[in-house]
This record gives structure tokens, sequence and C-alpha cells, in this order.
């Protein structure tokens, strides 16, 4: 028995504006459903994330997701020169003690990502 992956599924009042953050800003591509259908998977460097709309059998009224979403790249510095101006931060670019340089920014909705990126020249005590 094991899991092959883990597709994070955001809800949204705003599917159409969500879906423009997520391929416009971020660059994914819209690989199945539609804004009429009220889902859309994305896809982009392997990577998944469906949104949809609010969802009947969750009696949504607002975003909500205590976590946030951790993308793990190989140019840190570039995805903050495309967001640190296009999304609201979180928090600027910075090295951490625990080895990676990362950042973070929010999307249209509220939902948390950060972009974390491991420092080459990190030695874990």
């Amino acid at each position: 028995m094991s899991l092959h992956a883990l597709t994070p599924m955001l809800r949204t009042p705003d599917l159409d504006g969500t879906a423009a953050f997520y391929t416009g800003t971020l660059g994914f591509a819209q690989r199945a459903g539609s804004v009429d259908e009220g889902w859309i998977a994305l896809q982009r460097d392997g990577v998944e994330l469906m949104l949809s709309g609010f969802n009947a059998h969750e009696n949504d009224t607002a975003p909500a997701f205590t976590g946030s979403l951790y993308l793990r790249t190989d140019d840190v510095d570039g995805w903050w020169r495309t967001l640190k101006d296009a999304a609201r931060v979180c928090y600027p670019i910075e090295d951490f003690a625990y080895g990676m340089r990362e950042f973070a920014v929010y999307d249209n909705n509220g939902y948390l990502l950060q972009f974390g990126q491991p420092i080459a020249s990190f030695d874990a005590p």
C-alpha cells in the first residue's frame, strides 16, 4: 500500500480570479475542468493543484486553510523578483538557520504560498 501524489484543492468564491492568479502570475497550465464546471486542475513542473468553487457539502462562506503551500524551487530569487510586486508579501526573501532561502506571499484568496530553496553552502549540525 503506497501513496503516489498529493494534490491540494483550494476552494474559492472567485474561481475565475484564482485561476487567473495561478495561470497568469505563477505560470500554471490548466489541465482539466472549467469555471463553468466549478473546478479546475492545474499543473506546472510536475506540481499539481486543483481549484474549486465553494463546496455545498462544507457550507463554505470564505476561503479557509490553516496551513501553507510550500513550493520548493531551484530559483527562489527569480520567483522573488517575479512575485514581490505581483502579490501581497507575508515575509520577504531571507536565509534561515535551518538551511533554506525562502519568502512567502498570499494568493488572491489569502492562501499562504511559501517558496524555498536549499542554501548550497549550508552545513547541517
